[in-house]
C-alpha cells in the first residue's frame, strides 16, 4: 500500500462496494484509524467491520477534517444531495475517487470544487477480491495521488488506467455491468438445457459450474480467450456445431455490439 497523504481515507457509502472497499484495505495493511466511513446507516456487517477494525464512523461528513483521500462509494442518483456536505472536507491535497456510474468529472466539481479526481468504474466481484476496475484521473492527480489511488482500488482486483474520461462509459458498458451479462449467459444456457431434455435443476448446476470453471480456467491461463476456445473445439464436432450458429453473422457479436452500445448510452445519459 502506497503511503497515505495527509489526512484521512474517508469513504462514503457503507453498501455491498464500500464494505468490499474497506474489507479489502484493512487486509492490505491500512489501519482502521486512518479511514473515516460517512453512511447514515451502515448496515450490520458493515457496522461490525467497522467497529472491530477501530475504523471510524460517523452518520455525516465532520467538521475539522481534511480528507487525504475522498472515496465515494454511493448511487449516481444521491450524489446530488451527498456531496455538498462533503466540500469542507477536500483540501489542497485531496484526492477524489468516484464509482458513481455517469457521473462526470464535471458534475462532482460543481459541488467539490477543482480537485484532484479519479473516476473508476469496479464491477460486483470486487466484492471477493476477484474484481476489475476501469480509472481515469484528472490532470490535477500527481503521480503520488495516483499511486496511492491505484494501491485503495487494486485491493478488489486489476486497475486499469484509460487516456480520457468519455472511455469511462465504455468500462462501464463492458466491464462495469459485464457480470450481469455473464450470469444472464448462465440462465440462458440452463434453459436451454432444460429444453434440451435435462431437469431444470440438472440444467442450472452444469451451466453455472462450466461458466464459473470456464472463468477460472481464462483466469488461470496465459492463453487469450479465442486459443482456449479453439483448444476446446474439434474439428466437425459438437462444439463446433454450437459455435457455427453463435458465431454466425446474426449471432452472438452482433447482439454483444448492440448490448454495450445500448448499456453506453445509458452510461452517458446519466450525466446529463
Amino acid at each position: 500500500m502506497a503511503n497515505a497523504a495527509s489526512g484521512p481515507i474517508v469513504l462514503v457509502g457503507a453498501g455491498n462496494m464500500g464494505g468490499a472497499m474497506l474489507s479489502g484495505w484493512l487486509k492490505s495493511g491500512v489501519r482502521g484509524a486512518d479511514v473515516l466511513v460517512v453512511d447514515p446507516g451502515p448496515p450490520p456487517a458493515m457496522a461490525k467491520l467497522i467497529a472491530d477494525n477501530g475504523v471510524t464512523y460517523a452518520a455525516q461528513a465532520p467538521s475539522g477534517v481534511q480528507a487525504g483521500v475522498i472515496f465515494l462509494a454511493v448511487k449516481p442518483q444521491v450524489m446530488d444531495a451527498v456531496l455538498p456536505p462533503l466540500k469542507p472536507l477536500v483540501g489542497a491535497d485531496t484526492v477524489i475517487v468516484s464509482v458513481a456510474a455517469g457521473k462526470t468529472l464535471a458534475f462532482i466539481e460543481t459541488h467539490l470544487a477543482a480537485a484532484a479526481t479519479v473516476r473508476a468504474m469496479p464491477n460486483t466481484p470486487a466484492m471477493i477480491g476477484r474484481g476489475v476496475t476501469g480509472a481515469f484521473a484528472n490532470a490535477r492527480v500527481s503521480e503520488a495521488q495516483r499511486s496511492q489511488v491505484h494501491d485503495l482500488l487494486k485491493v478488489s482486483g486489476p486497475v486499469e488506467w484509460v487516456r480520457t474520461e468519455a472511455e469511462i462509459d465504455a468500462v462501464t458498458a463492458v466491464s462495469g455491468s459485464g457480470p450481469a451479462y455473464v450470469f444472464y449467459l448462465v440462465e440462458c444456457m440452463a434453459e436451454a438445457g432444460r429444453k434440451a431434455g435435462l431437469e431444470a435443476d440438472l440444467a442450472m448446476r452444469l451451466a453455472r459450474e462450466t461458466v464459473a470453471g470456464a472463468g477460472e480456467l481464462l483466469h488461470q491461463s496465459p492463453d487469450e480467450a479465442a486459443r482456449l476456445r479453439q483448444n476446446v473445439t474439434s474439428p466437425g464436432g459438437t462444439t463446433a456445431a454450437a459455435l457455427s450458429v453463435l458465431m454466425a453473422d446474426d449471432g452472438m457479436q452482433p447482439l454483444f455490439d448492440k448490448a454495450i452500445a445500448a448499456a453506453r448510452k445509458r452510461a452517458e445519459e446519466l450525466a446529463g
